[in-house]
């Protein structure tokens, strides 16, 4: 139920912390994993790492918030594979001049920030489902998985545009879900996982002192977290390994959290 031997699966942004964590994984589960990414030697570095482990991996050059670049990737994946099963758009993140300071006003906010940082996480997830559904058309069947946040349901201090980007995303995916299902089919799906927070190289700063130590905002989050912890990347592999299976074939539109119960905590 949970096999995903031989399915052939599109990654973006799979070079960072979590991503990495995923894409070793499906490659261990017998996942042939295409990897997208914008900075070469990263993603050779991976698709690597992937193959030394006896798995199958493969890798592809494009910045996913510039359309002709992923229509490229498109062609030569289509070109050496043909089909693909899955996409997972992983792609996506923050920028420092979209994030509202403590000592800042919304007046101070750049507005060329906030846009970069809606096209990193929108357009740099549907410019790849664009472009990579037509790879999935032929087998009669697909499978998207897009990245959300807690900030998507839950608007947080400060990131301002990251979290109507998330929420922009969970929009996208129910639309999404409704107008393949319509246009091609009961067996296309598209769901996202909504990750609670995790540590990566984009939020540290935020969260932990250059001790280690939590900032105030880490205290709150960790104090509205009922586990009481960050979550670690091989927490969410479960979660991606259902929704990348036939266990989750009934399941579209939808957006799973993986956050050690932040979203279910009022505070009291």
């Amino acid at each position: 139920m949970f096999d995903i031997t031989d399915k052939k699966i599109i990654i973006t942004g799979a070079t960072g912390v979590l991503g990495e964590a995923m894409a070793f994984h499906l490659a261990k589960e017998g996942a042939n994993v295409l990897i997208i990414g914008r900075t070469a030697s990263k993603v050779e570095k991976l698709v690597s790492e992937i193959r030394s482990r006896n798995g199958k991996a493969d890798g592809f050059l494009a910045d996913v918030t510039k359309e002709p670049q992923v229509e490229a990737a498109a062609r030569q994946i289509q070109s050496r594979y043909g089909t693909v099963d899955i996409l997972i758009n992983l792609a996506g993140g923050n920028l420092p001049g979209a994030v509202v300071r403590p000592d800042q006003t919304i007046g101070e906010l750049s507005v060329e920030a906030v846009k970069n940082v809606m096209d990193l996480n929108y357009q740099g997830t549907f410019i790849p489902i664009k472009h990579f559904i037509p790879l999935m058309l032929p087998n009669g069947k697909g499978n998207i998985i897009n990245i959300s946040s807690m900030a998507a349901s839950r608007p947080m201090t400060r990131v301002l545009g990251y979290a109507s980007a998330k929420a922009a995303i969970d929009n996208l995916t129910k639309w999404m879900a409704v107008e393949l299902n319509t246009k091609y089919g009961p067996d296309f799906r598209v769901n996202a996982i909504a990750p609670g927070f995790f540590l990566t190289e984009q939020n540290r700063s935020l969260l932990t002192e250059t001790d280690g130590s939590l900032t105030q905002r880490g205290n709150q989050i960790i104090n509205h977290t009922p586990m009481a912890r960050f979550g670690k990347p091989e927490d969410l592999l479960g979660t991606l390994q259902w929704l990348c299976s036939d266990a989750s074939k009934f399941v579209t539109g939808t957006i799973v959290a993986v956050d050690g119960g932040f979203s279910a905590y009022s505070g009291v």
